[in-house]
């Protein structure tokens, strides 16, 4: 999947952290492995996880109130609500009507765009189609996550990396000859990583109370090693086909916003000749927040910058898929 220019303006964006800080020694102990060890691989110093009262349904709203009280817009003026989430709230309805509800939306358009943690980028992208074609001026993204409800401890490098939380970002048709927008996007899966990340349990495959469940099938399965191997071939192509030069630099990009996979992903992202200057990184404080990542990443990133820039927003997700998409803000 690739995309040309389409235009799109970023109006607000905003996140929602729980209140639980949690450090990677902790998390470490109850894997069994040496703390300092545990934060020199993962790339993790502490992340947030829920604490009683919050769930990713009150996150993710109240990343967008934050979000439409920056813009100053009400509610009712949304048209489409987008939930970009790796993870379901409930099989049905979908997220986005629940979200809906807690925001006080009636008669918008809800509905989820479900790339794992490369939900957010599909959702952008769609977001601007939706501008270009007319159907919408006022759009909210919204990612939210609760991945600490399903971790392994048994299973260090991944119980090690993951941390809860939620962004919102509201988005809308473009001002005339400022070239704001999403300038191009590209979206590959390579289903032979299919299994290197994973939930199997919860769907129609092995649904609970099934015979062969076994309760380990409800909690995230990662084979890091697998992944970054495959990553490694594919990233650079997919990187190159978006634009040519990225697999190798920056051009006519200012600032790269990643997927914080991994200490191990990120490194193989500046391993393209990307200055780690002009990359945003939030792993070691927020851990990898699944599809909140990039959203989370990017609100960091535009509440610090000023002026009109390019921005790269690239990672892999479950699949294995990889996505890159250069915007103008």
């Amino acid at each position: 999947m690739s995309a040309a220019s389409l235009g799109l303006r970023v109006l607000a964006t905003a996140e929602a952290l729980p209140r639980r800080v949690v450090p990677t020694a902790e998390v470490a102990a109850r894997c069994g492995v040496d703390p300092e060890v545990a934060q020199a691989r993962s790339g993790v110093r502490e992340r947030r996880w829920l604490s009683e009262g919050e769930t990713a349904l009150s996150l993710g709203a109240q990343a967008a109130r934050r979000a439409l009280d920056t813009a100053g817009l009400e509610p009712g003026e949304v048209d489409v609500l987008l939930n970009a989430s790796g993870s379901q709230l409930q099989p049905i309805p979908d997220g986005a009507a629940l979200l809906a509800r807690e925001l006080g939306l009636r008669g918008a358009a809800a509905y989820s765009l479900h790339g794992t943690c490369l939900s957010f980028l599909l959702a952008l992208h769609h977001a601007a189609l939706l501008l270009h074609a007319g159907q919408a001026r006022h759009i909210l993204i919204v990612s939210s996550e609760a991945g600490s409800l399903g971790l392994n401890f048994a299973q260090p490098e991944s119980a090690l990396l993951i941390g809860d939380g939620a962004a919102a970002v509201l988005v809308g048709r473009a001002r005339e000859g400022t070239g704001e927008g999403v300038q191009a996007m590209r979206f590959e899966t390579y289903p032979e990583g299919a299994d290197h990340t994973r939930i199997r349990g919860g769907g129609s495959l092995l649904p609970p109370g099934h015979p062969d469940a076994d309760p380990l099938a409800f909690t995230f399965d990662m084979q890091g090693r697998r992944v970054l191997r495959l990553a490694a071939q594919v990233v650079p192509e997919v990187l190159e086909r978006l634009r040519p030069g990225l697999s190798t630099g920056l051009p006519g990009i200012d600032r790269v916003v990643p997927h914080q996979a991994s200490a191990a992903g990120l490194e193989l992202m500046r391993r393209s000749g990307w200055p780690a200057e002009r990359t945003e990184t939030t792993l070691a404080t927020l851990g990898n927040v699944v599809a909140a990542s990039l959203p989370l990443t990017l609100h960091r990133a535009l509440t610090r910058g000023a002026g009109p820039q390019t921005l790269l927003l690239a990672g892999t997700g479950a699949g294995l898929s990889v996505g890159g998409l250069i915007l103008r803000v």
